[in-house]
């Protein structure tokens, strides 16, 4: 591996750091290196119109979706210059966390499958954050398996008429448009039947209901179309490709939600030197240094495996398998490290006001945040199958409804 930047590289990095430091909303800059994963907040200030202002400001100055075309938003970089530009935002990326849904899934997947005509006149706009997107495949009795969805689309005419529900999908009660997978025909095994469409958020066909989550956020929601007419030159790829299509899309998803982060080892272990138990300060535990040691080798296991990412990147070359395990081990890392973090504040472990509790309620936010990121851009046992079988080559799960039509399918009633 080599750590350091190429003369092009380093003179990228001059450049973006120099004009952060000339245009980043530092007002904001305290609030946001101190909020954690779940909970990106300002006290005086909507979140969403202060990111929206960040985004339009980078994409002026030509430094929003770096890695995307020029004619399409972007500024046509390289993916280590994209890396680059990540490491020195800083917090004030965090502010970009609005957008992750719209400019790491939606985008690719209408770049790919959408007319040149619509790219032109949608991707700029999500680009500058002045259109936000939202993805809309779960649902309720689906769970992890996306193919077993039920939203259907009928043809008529030249439109589709779509009815259906979609569940945790995030910022949907703010977006604008959305990504849609629907099934087109029942009478194929699950995955043959699907079709992609983009689809207007704000249509009197679409109703969005927030979900109340145990950390207090309101951030997923439940989404309902009824009699939705969308036309078919909103469709993204061929009748019956919507797996294909939905692809592209999951394979970006599980590459933005792994880079996701929250408290580490080295916040657990200042808390620690805080906090005193019945023996002197909790650091002296030699069950939690234990506990540490393997947080610390897990955590410069994972920087060194994005370390050869990013060589791999600065080459030009295609990045290997390796990053694949980047989200299993970093969400189960998060969540047992924040039950013990809570654990270990005792009775101040049920706060979640952060001007009261310790660490400012991070741990809490992440330990009540940490099981949807499990979940979030595909579970640990969907990454786990994928990582056997595309990775190392072991067989396949068995699958019994393979070669079943959709509709003959059992649904357990």
């Amino acid at each position: 591996m080599n750590f350091d930047d190429t003369p092009p590289e380093a003179a990228f990095r001059a450049e973006a750091r120099t004009w952060i430091s000339a245009n980043a909303p530092k007002q904001y800059e305290d609030e946001l290196r101190a909020s954690s994963l779940g909970r990106t907040a300002l006290k005086d200030a909507n979140i969403l119109e202060v990111a929206k202002a960040w985004q339009k400001k980078k994409a002026d100055a030509g430094w929003a979706c770096l890695h995307w075309p020029k004619d399409y938003g972007g500024r046509g970089s390289s993916p280590i210059e994209r890396v680059i530009w990540q490491q020195e935002e800083g917090p004030f990326g965090k502010l970009s966390g609005l957008f992750i849904i719209g400019h790491g899934m939606c985008g690719p997947t209408m770049m790919a499958y959408a007319s040149e005509a619509h790219k032109r006149q949608y991707l700029p706009p999500l680009a500058s954050g002045e259109k936000v997107w939202c993805q809309l495949f779960s649902e309720p009795a689906g769970g992890s398996d996306v193919a077993a969805l039920r939203t259907r689309a009928v043809k008529d005419g030249d439109e589709w008429v779509i009815n259906g529900q979609k569940v945790w999908t995030t910022g949907a009660h703010y977006c604008d448009y959305g990504i849609l997978l629907t099934r087109t025909d029942p009478d194929v095994p699950k995955h043959k039947g699907l079709t992609m469409f983009w689809i207007d958020m704000r249509d009197a066909a679409v109703e969005c209901r927030p979900i109340h989550q145990m950390s207090g956020g309101r951030e997923f929601n439940e989404v309902y179309f009824t009699d939705l007419r969308v036309k078919d030159s909103q469709r993204l790829g061929e009748v019956g490709d919507g797996w294909k299509v939905a692809l592209v899309t999951l394979m970006n998803e599980r590459l933005a939600v792994g880079g996701s982060a929250g408290p580490n080892y080295r916040e657990i272990m200042k808390l620690a030197r805080e906090l005193s138990g019945v023996a002197g300060p909790a650091l002296k535990d030699q069950g939690f240094r234990d506990k540490l040691a393997d947080w610390y080798v897990q955590s410069e296991g994972l920087k060194f495996t994005r370390f050869r990412t990013m060589t791999a990147l600065s080459r030009g070359q295609t990045p290997g398998p390796e990053s694949s395990i980047g989200k299993i081990i970093s969400a189960n890392q998060l969540q047992e490290l924040a039950n013990t973090a809570v654990e270990m504040e005792d009775q101040y472990g049920i706060l979640v006001d952060p001007d009261q509790a310790p660490a400012e309620a991070a741990f809490q936010q992440s330990l009540m945040w940490a099981p949807g990121l499990r979940i979030a851009g595909g579970t640990d046992e969907i990454l786990k199958n994928i990582i056997a079988e595309r990775v190392l080559g072991l067989p396949g799960d068995v699958r019994v409804d393979k070669d079943v039509a959709f509709k003959d399918m059992p649904t357990g009633r």
